[in-house]
């Protein structure tokens, strides 16, 4: 039976990370190197084996819930009818593989309903961006099971974009005190992690504790900023000379515009890694539950099963990982911008 993406993870284990033990600093490197393409799948592998020998990763066929129902929260979206059948899809699919078990979805128009939602126990997981998925792990404990695999990877570069005869900038730094687009307050590669990586490095100082501290920031670190709406608008910026750089994902360009256009603009820096989407399982789910839900899910990855996960959200797989190798550093970035994580939640 062919498997979508790493086969060989997906055949020999149905695995739930549960954070028993620490993770040593190389297994960090290694998920880094594999992300970025500069080790195979077989070392991967080998170092995820290691963690399930290690104890910090769990194995085990699916159990039977000991419930008789199981909520599940989707990313929230303005249109919810267009993303609703979708999500029954998935529902219906995790029935058929967990007898007896109700599967409940809900699909709000902010992250503040999933969140409270978790922490009061009326939902027990969901499909999160990485920013509220580290919000809900600070705030009830909930973590990180699976991330999704889009492109073959499960992360993409946060990049500066500039003209193509632009030298005027090579680092993250070299774009303070120019005319900059943002995707968006809380774009994760448009914003926060290029801003939160400004802010740690001392190059950003914020002057405060709320958005206002953080806008006024800002406005003392740039000529002009700007919150574009997204990839597109920030690149259409930057070609219409409007502004020196157009922050973003380090494949927008080949995404949202044309040939001529892609050669007018260049990568001037990178300011790091932005993990994709994640499902967050709560508190108050058990271990036996966790397991079932998790080894349904990871049926997904099969080629007579992968239309339900692609159809969600775009995925190609679901990948098995900790918060710890999955947020990582990233959740730092929110940290660091006052008043951006209750931003996050609106949205």
């Amino acid at each position: 039976m062919k498997l979508i993406l790493i086969p060989a993870l997906v055949l020999v284990i149905a695995a739930v990370p549960a954070a028993q033990g620490e993770i040593p600093p190389w297994i960090k490197e290694v998920a880094a190197f594999w992300a970025s393409g500069e080790i195979d799948d077989a070392e991967f592998v080998a170092a995820i084996e290691y963690l399930i020998d290690a104890g910090v990763i769990s194995v085990g066929d699916a159990e039977a819930l000991s419930a008789d129902s199981i909520t599940i929260g989707f990313i929230p979206v303005e249109k919810a009818d267009e993303l609703t059948p979708k999500a029954e899809a998935l529902a219906l699919f995790l029935e058929e593989r967990m007898p007896g078990i109700d599967v409940e979805i809900v699909v709000p128009t902010s992250y503040e309903a999933i969140i409270e939602g978790i922490r009061f126990g009326h939902i027990d997981a969901a499909f999160m961006d990485t920013g509220p998925a580290w919000i809900t792990h600070s705030r009830t404990g909930a973590e990180v099971v699976l991330a999704e695999v889009v492109g073959g990877k499960i992360n993409y570069q946060a990049t500066a974009w500039v003209l193509a005869d632009d030298d005027s900038v090579d680092t993250i730094e070299d774009t303070l005190g120019k005319r900059v687009a943002f995707t968006s307050i809380t774009g994760s590669s448009g914003f926060v992690r290029p801003v939160g990586g400004l802010v740690s490095s001392g190059a950003i100082s914020i002057p405060g504790d709320d958005i206002v501290a953080l806008e006024m920031a800002l406005s003392d670190s740039f000529e002009e900023h700007t919150f574009a709406g997204g990839y597109k608008a920030a690149l259409e910026l930057l070609l219409g000379g409007k502004v020196d750089v157009a922050f973003g994902s380090d494949i927008a360009p080949a995404k949202y515009l044309d040939e001529q256009d892609r050669a007018r603009v260049k990568a001037a820096a990178i300011s790091g890694a932005v993990p994709s989407h994640a499902f967050v399982v709560g508190p108050d789910v058990t271990e036996s539950e966790e397991k079932a839900l998790v080894s349904a899910l990871i049926e997904l990855n099969r080629e007579e099963y992968n239309h339900i996960l692609r159809d969600l959200y775009g995925a190609e797989a679901l990948l098995p990982t900790t918060t710890a190798m999955h947020v990582g550093d990233f959740g730092s970035n929110i940290d660091r911008l006052a008043g951006l994580d209750a931003l996050m939640l609106d949205k």
